[in-house]
């Protein structure tokens, strides 16, 4: 099996754990590219003594880390586009904790495999992954707008949401439910599933709300691998169902680190309609 045949079923994760660290989907998915430019450039990079998924994403970090790179990749997108993203925080704000953390709640990585990818021991990995949870606990709570029409899995995550210390606002089951629902108060942060009870989409839901204002946005789905293609805009912060816990509280925390939308809406507007 080649080096592509091996790292391609891997890529739609490696975009979901890009766009999550670094808070867009332009910026991870550029990230992902220079990862396999940098294995089709040197193919040593790529360790095959590895599983095939730790050894991509340890190539993928060592490209994230680097500077050069980092300078470039700003030098492509507007200054507005890097403070939404929060790419010239990235050094300073996103420490080898959080990657640790996201390694191990988005990926499920343990801490053996975290300490492989990121090149350290164990007890370096867990040390890591113990200062992401101090991080997570000076969190600032904010109000949470869920829109899920399965009742289990929106009480699942609205007790969640609150054990993290966030407050929920409502839980909406359709498009019209979720509209009204911002209408009465606007949230801090909204979960969505993508296929809603009425047959309406928590896309076209989310995308009406945010031609109102920006809030961060993070999509549920059974289908991750339909929303990280890479070919058109698609959610930056993506859960898949079934869930663990620990992936929704990693996910909120990157959501809410960068403070910004994950869909861009086509148009703003003063008020929703």
């Amino acid at each position: 099996m080649t080096i592509s045949q091996t790292i391609t079923p891997h890529l739609p994760y490696l975009r979901r754990f890009a766009r999550a660290l670094n808070g867009s989907q332009q910026s991870g998915d550029a990230y992902a590219v220079a990862t396999l430019e940098a294995i089709v450039a040197e193919p040593g990079a790529f360790d095959t003594g590895l599983d095939p998924r730790l050894a991509l994403y340890k190539v993928f970090l060592r490209v994230w880390g680097s500077v050069s790179l980092n300078v470039e990749l700003r030098g492509s997108v507007s200054e507005a586009d890097q403070h939404k993203s929060g790419m010239q925080r990235l050094e300073a704000l996103t420490p080898q904790s959080r990657v640790a953390f996201l390694l191990s709640a988005v990926e499920g990585f343990d801490a053996g495999q975290i300490a492989m990818v990121l090149g350290c021991d164990e007890a370096k990995a867990l040390s890591l992954l113990e200062a992401a949870g101090q991080e997570l606990g000076r969190q600032i709570a904010t109000d949470v707008l869920i829109i899920e029409d399965e009742p289990i899995i929106a009480m699942d995550i609205e007790s969640l949401v609150e054990s993290l210390g966030h407050r929920v606002t409502e839980v909406a089951r359709t498009h019209r439910e979720a509209i009204d629902a911002v209408r009465r108060q606007r949230p801090g942060l909204i979960l969505a599933d993508i296929q809603l009870a009425d047959g309406s989409s928590g896309l076209n839901a989310v995308n009406e709300i945010l031609a109102a204002f920006d809030v961060p946005v993070i999509f549920i789905t059974a289908f991750p691998e339909r929303l990280l293609t890479g070919e058109r805009p698609e959610p930056t912060f993506l859960i898949s169902k079934p869930f663990r816990h620990e992936m929704v509280m990693a996910v909120i925390s990157q959501a809410l680190f960068f403070g910004q939308t994950s869909t861009k809406p086509v148009q703003k507007a003063r008020s929703l309609a």
